[in-house]
């Protein structure tokens, strides 16, 4: 089965302060729960991944669960909550939620090979999708939000979703990427299906398709040129004059510090791009270097465009558009669990009925 990714949408949302109220968080994980057992009972796990992979579903759920469509906490809200709901239910659904917010997306790799035992694929391989995703989106696209929260979903099978947040302290915004595990051959050559992004910049885009050039050369600069040219490159362009419009800058650099990092490089000898960022210590300043020294000294430019665009509504925590009726949230809970609990016995009239809503929702 064809694991790789498929870059699914980039979410731009403002940092808020705060937390979900307990009553709140509870609510959601419940309804979370039962949200994702009817729709893994309709149409499967992999059905389940596929909507959690697009922004506008994703973003849809969580105003459905109560939290602001306008909040970055929705991101990790969310994950926490399904996180939570499905703890135990795991093996009887064929759905995994690994990772999170802070500390606990650097358990992800753990967390994926403790349900080895319940997966019928290599979980090595789903702990390289779930590390390759986060490099991406540090080193391949930088875009000036540092990662903090990682969520890696993934089947018995292999198939796998990642929906992870990065965070702008400049800007005060936060901008979540999301993966899904299928139809893309490629991890750095436009693996994305739609992006959401209020907010653009200067970025150095390594993952657009005009980067492809830059790719190659950046790939056999670092496998073939030698480390201390490399360094002498740098040095030189530290003391030139860059143009107002660069967005790759050397401000944060130290060529002799990268030496070391370009010896990994020379000595592995990458067969291509992925291949590259894939070693252990190439980060987002060793790829900028050799993205400068591509540009500057081969005259091979990488992309600096934002890959963004913007779409959401409605919202509910902090009271806007309204404040969440607990009421009606908890007869939501207790439908879907009721129409979950009577498919499991035979009686399909309930989801039967869910299912002309939605029909009757997209006509």
């Amino acid at each position: 089965m064809d694991t790789r990714p498929m870059r699914t949408g980039v979410a731009n949302l403002p940092l808020h302060q705060g937390k979900a109220p307990r009553w709140l968080f509870e609510r959601m994980v419940k309804l979370s729960r039962e949200v994702c057992l009817v729709i893994v009972e309709e149409f499967g796990p992999d059905e389940m991944l596929r909507r959690m992979s697009d922004p506008f579903w994703f973003q849809v759920f969580g105003c459905v669960l109560g939290f602001d469509w306008h909040s970055s906490g929705v991101t990790t809200t969310l994950c926490g909550a399904l996180k939570e709901g499905l703890r135990g239910l795991e093996k009887d659904l064929g759905l995994f939620v690994a990772g999170g917010k802070g500390k606990t997306s650097r358990k992800t790799p753990m967390e994926i090979e403790g349900f080895g035992p319940l997966i019928s694929t290599d979980p090595q391989q789903l702990v390289y999708a779930s590390r390759m995703a986060a490099k991406v989106d540090t080193s391949a696209l930088q875009d000036g939000y540092q990662l903090y929260h990682h969520t890696f979903l993934f089947t018995s099978s292999g198939s796998w979703t990642v929906v992870q947040q990065g965070m702008n302290e400049g800007n005060r915004y936060a901008r979540r990427y999301h993966w899904l595990g299928q139809a893309v051959k490629d991890f750095v050559c436009e693996p994305h299906a739609a992006i959401c992004s209020e907010g653009r910049g200067g970025v150095l885009n390594l993952v657009a398709l005009e980067s492809t050039p830059a790719r190659s050369t950046i790939t056999s600069i670092a496998s073939e040129e030698k480390p201390g040219n490399l360094v002498r490159d740098l040095e030189k362009l530290k003391t030139l004059d860059m143009p107002q419009h660069h967005h790759i800058t050397l401000d944060d650099i130290d060529p002799r510090r990268l030496e070391k990092i370009f010896y990994i490089a020379y000595e592995h000898s990458p067969r291509d791009f992925e291949g590259l960022l894939s070693l252990e210590g190439i980060g987002p300043k060793t790829i900028r270097a050799l993205a400068l020294i591509s540009e500057l000294v081969y005259d091979v430019p990488a992309s600096l465009r934002d890959p963004a665009r913007f779409g959401f509504a409605h919202g509910g925590k902090d009271g806007h558009p309204f404040p969440v009726d607990r009421e009606t949230y908890d007869k939501s809970i207790a439908l879907l669990g009721e129409a979950v609990r009577r498919a499991k016995v035979g009686d399909r009239e309930r989801v039967e009925a869910l299912r002309r809503l939605r029909n009757f929702w997209e006509a």
